[in-house]
């Protein structure tokens, strides 16, 4: 193909070329059919020789790299584009989806034109492009005019002319760059903030939900609720409670249970168990879920000692030791989100009211847990039978209280 004459109205070519043999051009079909139907041909040429080649036999109007990002191939091709007397008028664009600003600034520096995002409507990368070719057109047709004005004879004032309307268009070239540039750099901003609030925004439901459900509603994956086969649940709440909250302010008992459960949340985190919530002055946290573990029984275990030992270090107003009655219990859950309004992550079955009824009827200061709970945990820690207790729906269950120093066994 041979480039038609400036002034005949026609289009010239353009250049699409890929430096790495594998980038992307599936995205810019629309582009390019959409440049095809205006009446440019375009050429696909990959690999740099094979570029400069192109290049050299039939120069197009302008060349469009389509990259992933502009790297050190990139940098190359660009330099060597600009070195060789045949191929340093052609203009050189690039189209990819790269945000990385210094990389992107870098482009201009090895005299790219123009850095088009791949994200932007077909429509407005069509325009930058075909922009880029008047300009290009402009400043042959510019060349060719002073070359006949040389040859005529009669250079001296045409090529003053000339050299002002080059002025001219490098002016505006330079404000448009410098136009581009701050864009990118507006852009870039924006972006960053951006990706601060989404941070924020992610952070806030980290706070409400476990990570993996997080990631689920993100996802748009399945149901929010699930099944888990073998989880271990614990109950806590403070003994004489009630008493007690009689006795002060309510922004005082706030405070102190604000206390009280900061410092089992720091338990929970450092065990890596789910809370759940607080109802009032109870405490409820399960290990197994929403990541399953084989250990979850003896980790909640661990758990419950750990608020007892941080309870004996917490001061109550009324100089009465401070107390927990605490429940475990081992079995089946449902566990999720429901609703559509203030989200939060709950469990639902027998296991949990079993839980909740060993923390209910067990005894101040002491850790109760049921037969399934009793099972796994035998072995490293010490128990001993205290009876059963009415469940119901269940009937009497055998339950076992901790007996040891606070140690495992």
């Amino acid at each position: 193909m041979t480039n038609a004459s400036p002034d005949s109205g026609t289009t010239s070519g353009i250049i699409l070329v890929a430096p790495v043999a594998d980038s992307p051009l599936g995205p810019l079909v629309e582009l390019l059919d959409g440049l095809r139907a205006a009446g440019y041909e375009v050429r696909q040429v990959s690999g740099e020789d094979d570029i400069i080649a192109a290049t050299e036999a039939d120069p197009p109007d302008l060349i469009l790299l389509a990259l992933e990002q502009f790297d050190t191939a990139a940098m190359r091709l660009c330099h060597r584009l600009k070195k060789r007397p045949l191929t340093r008028q052609v203009a050189v664009a690039v189209i990819g989806q790269d945000q990385a600003l210094a990389r992107r600034l870098r482009a201009f520096e090895f005299g790219v034109v123009d850095y088009i995002d791949q994200a932007l409507w077909a429509e407005e990368a069509a325009a930058r492009i075909k922009a880029q070719v008047a300009t290009h057109r402009f400043q042959r047709r510019l060349r060719q005019q002073a070359q006949r004005a040389v040859s005529a004879g009669s250079a001296t004032n045409l090529l003053a002319d000339l050299q002002k309307a080059l002025r001219r268009q490098a002016q505006l070239l330079q404000a448009q760059n410098l136009q581009l540039q701050q864009e990118m750099q507006e852009r870039e901003q924006a972006q960053q903030a951006l990706r601060l609030e989404q941070q924020k925004s992610e952070q806030l439901l980290l706070n409400i939900l476990p990570r993996a459900v997080v990631d689920k509603l993100k996802q748009l994956e399945g149901s929010l609720a699930e099944r888990f086969d073998d989880v271990t649940i614990l109950f806590a709440d403070i003994v004489n409670f009630t008493p007690l909250a009689a006795q002060i302010s309510p922004l005082e008992l706030v405070n102190w249970l604000n206390q009280i459960f900061s410092a089992f949340d720091r338990l929970a985190e450092q065990y890596q168990l789910e809370k759940i919530k607080t109802i009032g002055d109870a405490y409820m946290v399960v290990g197994g879920l929403p990541l399953p573990r084989a250990d979850h029984a003896e980790t909640i275990m661990e758990m419950a000692l750990a608020m007892q030992e941080a309870a004996a270090h917490i001061t109550r107003n009324d100089g009465q030791k401070f107390q927990l009655r605490i429940g475990l219990n081992t079995g089946p859950v449902v566990a999720g989100v429901i609703g559509i309004k203030k989200f939060s992550y709950d469990l639902w079955g027998d296991a949990v009211n079993i839980a909740s009824r060993m923390e209910a009827q067990g005894v101040p200061g002491k850790i109760q847990i049921t037969e399934a709970t009793y099972q796994r945990l035998k072995h490293r820690y010490p128990f001993e039978e205290v009876g059963q207790v009415m469940v119901k729906g269940h009937g009497y269950l055998t339950t076992y209280q901790y007996s040891g120093p606070g140690q495992k066994a």
